[in-house]
């Protein structure tokens, strides 16, 4: 099955207690929220960070749509809470649109 790959960056408040906050969580996700990615069709989701800027690397099947992943969450109670919480720690990119978190990043080379 052909998979899809995007990598998407988003940035964290500049408060190292915080960011140490956020990486915890992250060591430990809710199990509804791994279901959730999973049901969704992705089938590998990496966040990298450096200084207070995260980039995530999904790797996700044909079937997979942002769109479609947005309906499921928006439709989740947990999903939902999950978001709202993490939220207290990120902050938009400077360029972003108003209520826009993680976004996706133009691919701009590819060693073959």
């Amino acid at each position: 099955m052909e998979t899809q790959k995007f990598c998407l960056a988003l940035d964290l408040k500049d408060d190292q207690n915080l960011m140490a906050e956020y990486k915890a969580y992250h060591q430990n996700v809710w199990p509804e929220i791994i279901y959730s990615i999973k049901d969704s069709g992705i089938t590998v989701l990496d966040i990298y960070c450096v200084g207070n800027r995260m980039f995530m690397i999904i790797e996700a099947n044909a079937d997979f749509s942002f769109e479609k992943k947005s309906a499921l969450d928006t439709n989740n109670p947990k999903v939902q809470e999950w978001e709202e919480l993490m939220w207290k720690f990120q902050q938009a990119l400077p360029w972003a649109k108003s209520g826009e978190k993680w976004m996706i990043m133009e691919k701009i080379f590819e060693l073959k």
